[in-house]
């Protein structure tokens, strides 16, 4: 008995300390540092004066806690993002993100650590902590900042990033105008620190000579019809069946030598491919189309091993979805036209229908062989040639994909596989002598790349991230609403680009709603992706994994609460793997982390809202615009809907449905472009325009 009250009697005195910081806080937003006395402050708490020096002693000791619980705040969320970042430089923008986060980058809480700063000079006790905060910065970015560049430059360029954060704090802190808000702050810190990086000079320590792991088969680019002979000395990764951690394969990164014999080869053989008539790449596709089906067990149990996925979803979806695509751009290829314009008694014109020449195709992980075969078919239907980069997580399939092509007749360098990290996927991007590149990825990456594409002026297709929101109003079938939400979060463990994660509920039916999704949800089997029963996998990665677990601990951090999973499986024999229950947070605010950041994993946000006009204007409040998704039985208001929504792909009644014969894309900075549809296939041509003069000519000299 005694246990109980002494924890009751802490935990109710660390509520008041946070109380008395809190209105701590308040007081120096609203009336500065000098009229914030212990009276005004313990006014604001609404506790005596003497209760303030009895947790703090005096001002200054109030003072001092509430510096460290602006600090820790910042702190923590850096934690929170370091242990989501995957690389070096995810990492320094993990610490860049933190401290100049909306929460952080408000005028109030702007306002309260300008008045800090203002005495750390006059106070010991403040001074201790600033230097603790900006130590924890500074060795943050030096840390990651080695691993980029040599050990002098990472000392400089480390403090120089600390100081153009504290500048744009500084910047905007004292300016009235509303300069700059968080994500333009973030923005001009990107930029700065990636000039600085690019500028430095590299790590002076050689690189070690690579060591092959033994018994494991070492695999290379496929290029020109066939695989390329392994450079002992090239630099290499692994590739792991995330399920088990198990190694599957060596891979062996194509550098500048393999990528530009790829380009030559691919712009040779594209002459010898795009000469064809329409109907003849149709015959060859389509025999490759046939090749994926026969083949599908086989391509669907490597896709399972190497990316997780459960095999009752890579059989269903992953290869064949694949075949699909390439059987209907085979049937538009003989369909591929120009017009003809009647330009009067004298002249007509015709516009023909070329193909670009060398289109290149950067996949992402989570569907790699269906990515490979979108990126590729409506490319080699218009008579381009392709070089596909596989994401390195996940690199096997589209070399099968490589082989399938070359046994059915693609001739030799139309359809290539180069293998490699961002580096390989640079060369591409910024080589001259490929016309159009298309990305599946996340944003960052997609900026990038259509940077380097800006050199050469290439066309750029870039299918990125999202963070789409999913409605259900009070009419709704809630089983199918239900059904259609965990298809928008869990299906292929929420590792899809378009997923409704953002869980719109009219609060008329929330609370039934909730009851059914939680019930269903808990029965989901997670287990070994390669037994049919099993329906979530693992996740693609360790990293992956931590950055999912990190941003379901910052969603209970934020007040959310946990309705059903979350946590890490280990059991059953799954301890080796990246296996994560999924997730549904209720109590959900749109500020939240968890509601505005894409997570890529098994975790539901559930939202409620009374009024359409009003989850309209909330669901297009974000920077992404991929998807979105109304359950109604009211039709009229589901069109209606759906015209507002801020998103380049939608459904009604349904989720993550992506016929091949639909456009499939994002608006604002989900990407630009489209593909899958006749659109895509008019995005790997260019028109030509050709007038016909049938009579003399009228030269007025």
């Amino acid at each position: 008995m005694a246990r109980t009250e002494t924890v009751t009697r802490f935990g109710t005195e660390d509520q008041r300390r946070r109380q008395l910081v809190e209105a701590t806080i308040d007081a120096l937003a609203d009336v500065g540092f000098a009229a914030s006395s212990l009276s005004e402050i313990a006014g604001r708490a609404g506790v005596a004066p003497s209760l303030v020096a009895h947790y703090f002693g005096d001002k200054e000791g109030l003072l001092e806690a509430t510096l460290r619980h602006l600090a820790s705040r910042v702190s923590d969320s850096a934690r929170l993002r370091l242990a989501r970042a995957e690389g070096s430089r995810e990492r320094i923008q993990a610490v860049i993100d933190a401290n100049l986060a909306p929460e952080e980058f408000d005028a109030r809480t702007c306002s309260v650590w300008l008045a800090f700063w203002g005495q750390v000079l006059h106070s010991p006790r403040l001074k201790r902590v600033q230097r603790v905060y900006q130590r924890r910065m500074l060795s943050n970015l030096r840390f990651d900042l080695k691993a980029l560049c040599s050990d002098e430059d990472a000392k400089r360029i480390a403090v120089a990033i600390a100081a153009v954060i504290d500048g744009l704090w500084l910047r905007s802190t004292l300016s009235d105008v509303g300069e700059t808000d968080s994500l333009s702050a973030r923005s001009i810190a990107t930029a700065f620190a990636d000039s600085q990086i690019a500028s430095a000079r590299p790590r002076d320590a050689a690189k070690p000579k690579p060591r092959r792991l033994d018994g494991t088969r070492v695999l290379t680019s496929h290029v020109g019809g066939d695989y390329l002979a392994l450079d002992p000395a090239a630099e290499t990764f692994t590739t792991i069946n995330p399920a088990t951690a198990e190694i599957l394969a060596e891979i062996a990164i194509a550098g500048e030598a393999e990528v530009d014999r790829a380009v030559a080869l691919a712009r040779e053989a594209q002459r010898e491919w795009g000469a064809k008539t329409g109907a003849e790449r149709g015959r060859i596709l389509n025999r490759v189309a046939a090749r994926l089906r026969e083949r599908n067990a086989e391509l669907a149990l490597l896709e399972t091993r190497d990316t997780g996925k459960p095999i009752q979803e890579t059989e269903a979806v992953d290869v064949l979805s694949g075949a699909d695509c390439i059987e209907y751009f085979a049937g538009l290829a003989a369909g591929l036209a120009g017009e003809h314009v009647d330009l009067g008694p004298n002249a007509f014109g015709y516009v023909r229908r070329e193909p670009l020449g060398v289109v290149a195709g950067i996949g992402a992980w989570n569907y790699p062989l269906q990515i490979a075969c979108w990126k590729a078919a409506p490319a080699l239907a218009a008579g381009n040639s392709v070089i596909f980069k596989p994401a390195e997580l996940t690199p096997l399939t589209a070399l099968k994909l490589a082989e399938i092509m070359t046994e059915c007749g693609v001739p030799a360098g139309v359809f290539n596989v180069v293998q490699g990290d961002g580096r390989t996927g640079r060369l591409l991007s910024r080589h001259p002598g490929i016309a159009k590149i298309s990305l599946t990825g996340e944003v960052g990456t997609g900026k990038k790349v259509m940077a380097d594409a800006s050199a050469t002026l290439k066309q750029v297709t870039l299918e990125l991230g999202g963070k789409s929101p999913l409605i259900v109003f009070a009419d709704a079938d809630l089983d199918d609403a239900v059904g259609g939400a965990m298809l928008a979060n869990f299906y292929s463990a929420g590792e899809v680009c378009s997923n409704g994660t953002r869980v719109f509920v009219h609060e008329d039916v929330r609370a039934a709603f909730l009851d059914k999704l939680a019930a269903r949800t808990r029965a989901m089997v997670v287990g070994d992706p390669c037994d049919p029963a099993t329906q979530v996998g693992a996740l693609i990665s360790e990293a992956h994994m931590l950055k999912v677990l990190s941003y379901i601990e910052e969603g209970q951090r934020e007040g959310a609460r946990l309705l059903a999973g979350g946590e890490r499986v280990t059991s059953g024999g799954l301890g080796k793997g990246f296996f994560v229950r999924p997730a549904i947070f209720d109590g959900c605010a749109d500020s939240m982390r968890i509601v505005r950041e894409e997570i890529f994993g098994p975790v539901m946000t559930v939202l409620s809202f009374r009024d359409e006009d009003e989850v309209i204007a909330r669901a297009n409040d974000t920077r992404f615009g991929l998807a979105a998704g109304v359950f109604t039985r009211d039709l009229a208001r589901a069109h209606r809907v759906v015209a507002r929504l801020e998103a380049g792909t939608t459904w009604i009644n349904t989720y993550n449905i992506t016929p091949i014969e639909l456009p499939f894309g994002g608006a604002k900075e989900s990407g630009l472009g489209r593909e899958n549809g006749r659109a895509a296939l008019l995005a790997h041509t260019q028109a030509k325009s050709v007038y016909v003069n049938l009579g003399r000519v009228d030269a007025p000299y």
